[in-house]
């Protein structure tokens, strides 16, 4: 497991059996906002980047949250 799913997994109170890279947070996982900025600032702790907040949008499911992170991240 990578070290972002794990995080969301963590936050979510998830197994990480239960999130799969397309499934929503919020609709499947019953995640609210203040989650998702929990999810948001966490990455923003472990990866030493910063996350615009406007990319929450996209941070809906694993493979957004990816996508946010290799982006700031310059992966």
């Amino acid at each position: 497991m990578s070290k972002i799913s794990e995080i969301i997994c963590d936050i979510l109170e998830i197994e990480e059996d239960e999130v799969t890279e397309t499934s929503l947070f919020k609709e499947d996982h019953d995640a609210d906002s203040l989650r998702a900025i929990e999810i948001l600032a966490a990455l923003e702790k472990e990866f030493g980047i910063v996350i615009d907040q406007s990319e929450l949008s996209r941070m809906v499911h694993l493979k957004g949250v990816y996508e946010v992170v290799s982006e700031s991240a310059g992966w």
